[in-house]
């Protein structure tokens, strides 16, 4: 099976839409939506939810007050400020380091599992979608994106399904490197705006670190030619492949505000075709 990464180094580029757009186009495979912090793949595919299950990022430690000495060892080590006089344990500010637990002479803390949020396997017109919800505040994003490529694997193998695409999250931080890790191919979405090529630059040298092939893509390039034309040069001098441009439009944004995939919503011939061209590219 064949991974395919959809990132963009900043937000707002066009990298759920253009996910959206390979999941009508791409027949045989499993979607995954990264971006567990914020997910919105869901908005335009409309999951039918068929499993939830809760997903543990981590520990929180309680005490158990009639084994406890009141040594006071736990309070003096806390970096967090986590336990109170009474030697009850806030979960809000514990961060489950557990090293109470490695001081306390009683073996009075009790380390428990922390659900940080929930992660589905749902059913779409378009094929499976691997999802999840992170908890406010919570941590281990990473570790939850992992997980959505694991389920999405499993997935792929019981159905013979031919590819993975997976909508990544933005920026270049621990889910990120979650979601490309041993990935086939990376598409890259960029804009012609100072902070795009800034963040594309980023992207291009993780992927550089990890050693996978990468492909751009610049989506409303219309709107700033100078930009674009200097993210060309740069491309090319990186001899990164540059697989397609894709024009401001209003239909793009109708789409998304009507939670509809773009090929599905618009009537617009050419850029149908220039974006199933770019598809093409990705797969050759």
């Amino acid at each position: 099976m064949k991974q395919i990464l959809v990132i963009s180094g900043k937000g707002g580029t066009g990298k759920t839409f253009f996910t959206g757009c390979l999941s009508v186009i791409l027949k045989n495979k499993v979607i995954v939506d990264s971006d567990v912090d914020a997910a919105n793949l869901h908005l335009l595919l409309h999951p039918e939810v068929k499993e939830s299950h809760p997903f543990t990022g981590g520990k929180f430690a309680e005490i158990d007050i009639t084994k406890c000495s009141h040594c006071n060892l736990c309070r003096e080590i806390c970096k967090f400020n986590a336990i109170d006089e009474n030697f009850n344990i806030d979960r809000t500010s514990c961060e489950g380091c557990t090293i109470c637990s490695y001081v306390c002479p009683q073996n009075a803390v009790i380390l428990k599992e922390r659900i940080s949020g929930q992660y589905f396997i749902s059913e779409t017109k378009y094929g499976p979608l691997i999802h999840a919800k992170l908890g406010i505040a919570e941590e281990n994003s990473g570790k939850l994106v992992t997980k959505l490529r694991e389920i999405a694997k499993e997935v792929a193998k019981e159905k013979g399904l031919e590819h993975i695409i997976i909508d990544g999250p933005p920026g270049i931080g621990c889910p990120v490197m979650a979601s490309m890790t041993a990935v086939d191919v990376i598409v890259a979405i960029t804009e012609p705006t100072l902070s795009g090529v800034h963040d594309l630059s980023r992207v291009i040298d993780l992927a550089g670190y990890f050693q996978i092939p990468l492909k751009v893509v610049i989506n409303k390039y219309d709107l700033n030619p100078e930009i674009t034309l200097k993210i060309e040069k740069k491309l090319k001098e990186l001899q990164i492949e540059l697989i397609g441009k894709i024009p401001f439009s209003e239909d793009i944004l109708s789409s998304v505000k009507k939670g509809i995939p773009f090929l599905e919503y618009s009537n617009s011939k050419e850029l149908k075709e220039e974006i199933e061209k770019i598809a093409d590219k990705i797969l050759s």
